[in-house]
């Protein structure tokens, strides 16, 4: 999508050298050639008014009120549409342009009423004050346009004027609209939905959400991008039409998935009114989607728990206490089970949702004051295979490209990954540049967005079975190999020779040829064999990835398998090319970068390196333990065992988030202190002792690093509704356990971070303040961030080659167990729901539906709807069936946003080799019809009512 100014020309920065030199209103100006005239008038200093034009879209024309005069020619061309020429005298005022600006907008308003009056919406429109600007205070027209309604007048379809108020979020009153056209042309260009369409000719023309259908029931995926563009108020937020027009506003970061997009949160009073997408912020360019957007009412919501409370035993009733005490309660208990237990019998969950400063700290805490490495994060069951599968090929365990490279990308590869539903933003920007003519690949089991859809479809659709991918990438690479796509010259410059030659040998066996993995993974050999050749020959080919590689018992090998790929081919090390993770999680890169791994301290460096623990220890005061602690998995095993009996735990949900639920119940249900930070009391509370009230995004300073590595700050829109931030509370925990932390501004913490971590050396606040966001590595080296990685070389000095050979799951399929689950997510919901459930976005995602084949359904005697018992070695589940084509016979999908769902129930504790993620895209499980919910999910519903942990998930209050 990128940023684009009133023009089809694009910015100053982007076009040709050739300057231009132009007079406007008697000011010159120098531009690049190519520039519109209104683009240059800014530049001088001189706006235009204007009602079509906006700076996210390309220039239009219609609205006939940016004309200008030109010297030496006839008429008054539009100044959007119109380049600048050497020499050009443009005059934006005169008395000729005034009558003819002023005329326009009365004929506007003799068709837009209701705008004209002090009744109107919020009476700060565009459309007001672009009225006001060219001095209109009457009309000659009269008021008795289209749009007006009146007693009496019967020609009138009354049915036009209806008001749709259907969407939660925002209305739509085309009584107010002037058919500019800008929330149909927003809607395809920056969103890439054509939800809207003009209906009608004429006079008779309106805007139109589908084929006449309500905004609920349409296309529309309510990123928002159409209410910003509306120039009048027929489609405007509810909040501000019931509230008014906030008075102040703070730029911030959306705390939902790892795209980081930029919001100005619009605040009246100490109330959120708006989330706006910041045109500034580099990740988003002004765009957003539903979640970042709109699904902010979480934070406010009257399930949250803004006061600390204590329990001796889960099965008794919680007791509200003050900060004083149940700190000073959570520092004793951890102290007593050290004592009685030993040192290494405690631990701690850094939260990927909070900030950097606050993840550093609970690390510290751990490293620090608990005297252990037992640290971990939500990456263990995401994407740790990528910090380790990136870091054996490339050095560095985190994604080679910014957002805007996929602009110059030809061919795009996705892979086990949904951008359109988990990461929208950046999706839309896919899509747009597909538009464009970049060829596309989808390596995915299920026909997502990207597959087909009425404006894009891809070239190749390899829908693999569930598990094979590092077949599927190992085939892809025999053809480049066999078929002589290697890209020599740069093997030859940038990676192993040795390592190269090796790699080649293996994957050029005629065992790893898509011929002879065809009918194992369900594709034909001819598609692989085409999609190969397209990815090495077709020009700047890149590769993005989620969780469909990573969540695999083979997840560390396929990241192994996608680096070969981008080295064999170069494409690495340059703009359009690149390995792409598409982190989940808003700070789950950041999480990592922080040290929040049992084995690294920040910056990814190893536990035993005596240099780097030397660093911490002269800082932090404390011998550090040289050996790596142990892993969520490791320490739910050792709980379960009698060796590890207390847990502080930030911001996850490891019950519900986590796979084989029933282990993880076990393994905190045998410890004798379990913590929990959070906002609401979540699935892992039931097993708390000591539950510590968090904060939202809103109400803290910090920075979240996103999937691109870029530092993002996040700024307090609010004042803690529990007293303090997380980092705050993390803080007095450590000062209770007798450690003289005195941090008094998360700007502090982060200049910690920057003097001992080399790829942050360079980040400070007021860096961020003065470049907006940054990208690490920042140092001396790269003191403005770092764009693109391993351009002139990769961090480990040679890109180095691995074999990865396939090693089926022990996960099989049979006549027990004969279908293969896998899981993901929908547009509107996010992770465990936490944050989702609390918000309106239930209209469109109110319960988890299983997604089956109709041959599989009919030979269950399943119908759509229908009650389904999801059965596995590990549990059984009870929710509705969804029949569709969109998986593949003998594969069923399923989502895990909603708690009485309890999908991890199922999944197996089956985890990747080297990191413990756990398997949860491949479960082999049985399908039966039933009677309804389970006795436990309606026992649980009931109970979790009652407890108000799940008690009514509404809009905010």
């Amino acid at each position: 999508m990128g940023l684009v100014h009133e023009t089809d020309y694009g910015t100053p920065e982007s076009r040709a050298e050739k300057q231009v030199t132009l007079i406007v209103d008697g000011k010159p100006v120098t531009v690049p050639e190519g520039t519109s005239i209104m683009r240059a008038s800014m530049e001088a200093g001189v706006e235009i008014p204007k009602l079509c034009a906006t700076d996210m879209l390309d220039s239009f024309g219609s609205c006939r009120i940016c004309l200008v005069e030109i010297e030496g020619r006839n008429g008054t061309p539009a100044s959007c549409t119109t380049p600048v020429g050497e020499g050009m005298v443009v005059h934006t005022r005169s008395d000729r342009l005034d009558a003819i600006r002023k005329g326009v907008m009365e004929l506007y308003v003799s068709d837009h009423p209701s705008g004209w009056n002090e009744q109107r919406g919020t009476g700060q429109s565009e459309f007001d004050k672009v009225a006001a600007t060219v001095g209109l205070d009457q009309n000659r027209y009269g008021l008795d346009g289209r749009n007006h309604v009146a007693p009496g007048n019967g020609s009138l379809n009354i049915d036009y004027l209806v008001r749709d108020e259907t969407n939660p979020y925002f209305t739509y009153d085309p009584s107010q609209c002037i058919v500019c056209s800008r929330c149909v042309r927003a809607c395809e260009d920056v969103q890439g939905t054509f939800a809207l369409t003009i209906d009608g000719r004429g006079f008779d023309s309106r805007i139109t959400p589908g084929m006449h259908e309500d905004f609920v029931e349409s296309e529309c995926v309510s990123c928002g991008a159409c209410v910003q563009a509306c120039p009048t108020d027929a489609l405007r937020e509810k909040t501000v039409l019931e509230h008014g027009m906030p008075e102040r506003s703070v730029v911030t970061t959306c705390a939902y998935c790892g795209v980081g997009c930029s919001f100005k949160a619009e605040v009246k009073g100490d109330e959120v009114l708006r989330m706006v997408p910041y045109k500034g912020g580099e990740a988003n360019h002004g765009h957003s989607c539903v979640k970042g957007r709109f699904a902010y009412g979480y934070a406010t919501h009257r399930d949250r728990i803004l006061k600390p409370m204590i329990r001796e035993r889960i099965s008794d009733p919680w007791r509200e206490v003050s900060w004083e005490e149940a700190i000073s309660h959570a520092a004793s208990e951890f102290r007593r089970i050290q004592y009685q237990y030993g040192r290494a019998s405690i631990g701690g969950i850094t939260s990927s949702r909070c900030t950097n400063e606050e993840t550093y700290l609970v690390q510290k805490l751990v490293r620090q004051g608990f005297g252990n490495n037992n640290v971990d994060t939500c990456a263990r069951v995401c994407h740790s295979p990528t910090g380790y599968g990136l870091g054996q090929a490339y050095g560095t365990s985190a994604g080679t490209q910014d957002f805007d490279s996929v602009e110059e990308s030809d061919v795009i590869v996705v892979i086990g990954a949904n951008p359109t539903d988990a990461h929208p933003v950046f999706g839309s920007r896919m899509k747009k540049r597909i538009r464009e003519g970049a060829r596309l690949i989808v390596i995915d089991p299920r026909r997502t967005d990207l597959v087909k859809s009425p404006h894009i479809r891809a070239d190749y659709h390899l829908a693999l079975r569930p598990g094979t991918n590092v077949a599927m990438l190992t085939a892809i690479a025999h053809v480049i190999v066999t078929e002589g796509l290697v890209n020599e010259q740069f093997v030859r410059e940038r990676c192993e020779w040795d390592a190269f030659q090796d790699w080649a040998e293996f994957v050029a066996d005629e065992a790893n040829s898509p011929e002879a993995i065809a009918d194992y993974i369900g594709v034909p050999a001819e598609d692989i064999r085409g999609a190969a050749r397209l990815y090495a020959t077709g020009g700047n080919g890149a590769i993005y990835y989620g969780l469909g590689v990573t969540e695999h018992s083979q997840g560390s090998t396929s990241v192994m398998a996608i680096a070969n790929l981008a080295m064999a081919t170069g494409n690495i090390g340059r703009r359009g090319v690149g390995v792409n993770p598409l982190r989940g999680q808003n700070n789950v890169q950041g999480s990592c970068d922080m040290g929040s791994f049992p084995h690294e301290l920040p910056g990814y460096r190893h536990i035993s390196g005596d240099a780097t623990r030397a660093i911490f220890e002269e800082l932090w005061g404390v011998k550090l333990d040289n050996e790596p602690g142990l892993r969520i998995p490791n320490m739910l095993d050792a709980a379960v065992d009698g060796t590890f009996k207390g847990i502080y735990v930030q911001g996850e949900d490891i019950l519900q988030s986590d796979p084989d639920t029933h282990h993880v119940a076990a393994g905190l249900a045998a410890m004798e202190c379990v913590v929990v930070q959070d906002l609401f009391l979540n699935e892992t509370a039931n097993y708390a002792h000591v539950f510590l009230p968090g904060s939202t995004f809103m109400e803290k300073d910090g920075t979240f690093t996103n999937a691109e590595r870029r530092i993002n700050r996040v700024r307090k829109v609010m004042e803690p509704k529990a007293r303090y931030a997380d980092w705050e509370a993390t803080q007095e925990l450590a000062r209770a356990l007798g450690f003289d932390w005195n941090y008094t501004h998360p700007s502090q913490i982060m200049d910690e971070i920057a003097a001992t971590t080399p790829s942050f050396a360079n980040v400070s606040y007021e860096l961020l303040e003065k470049m907006g966001s940054v990208q690490w590595p920042c140092n001396d080296s790269a003191p403005e961030g770092t764009p693109i990685m391993h351009l002139d070389g990769f961090v480990r000095g040679k890109g180095k080659f691995i074999r990865t050979e396939y090693v089926a799951t022990d996960e099989k399929t049979g006549p027990r167990f004969p279908l293969l689950l896998t899981t993901g997510r929908i547009l509107s919901q996010y992770n465990v729901g936490a944050q989702t459930r609390r918000t309106d976005n239930v209209v469109w995602h109110d319960e988890d539906r299983l997604e089956i084949h109709p041959h599989d359904a009919e030979h269950r005697g399943i119908r759509n709807g229908d009650w389904v018992r999801v059965a596995s070695r590990a549990g059984e589940t009870t929710l509705r069936a969804l029949i569709t084509d969109r998986v593949s016979p003998g594969v069923v999908y399923t989502t895990f946003h909603h708690p009485l769902t309890q999908a991890n129930v199922v999944t197996t504790d089956y985890s990747d080799w080297a990191t413990n993620c756990p398997e949860y895209k491949v479960t082999a499980v049985q399908i039966m019809p039933s009677n309804g919910p389970s006795d436990w999910q309606v026992e649980y519903e009931e109970q979790a009512r009652r407890s108000r942990r799940i008690a009514p998930l509404a809009a905010a209050e």
